[in-house]
């Protein structure tokens, strides 16, 4: 669930990476293979909170560059000479 949300709403690349881990553990463990079931979950897991990671940063870095940019917009047409 975590790998489709996050590729959805946060960071495509790391949020497929996250779906075909996830994708190999049902696999994995119908194979007895216990060790590469769970070694594909938490790489699954890792990817999603990464691209959930690199989604708040870049929501970060658009909010301050929006804040800069209204500040300076403002700054610009207050000290307007009226033309």
């Amino acid at each position: 669930m975590w790998a489709i949300l996050t590729t959805i709403f946060c960071c495509l690349p790391l949020g497929i990476a996250s779906i075909v881990f996830s994708t190999q553990v049902n696999s994995k463990w119908a194979l007895g293979d216990v060790a590469g079931a769970q070694d594909s979950s938490e790489k699954a897991k890792k990817f999603a909170i990464w691209s959930a990671i690199a989604w708040a940063v870049i929501a970060v870095i658009y909010a301050i560059a929006l804040a800069v940019g209204f500040a300076n917009f403002n700054f610009s047409t207050s000290n307007s000479s009226g033309f």
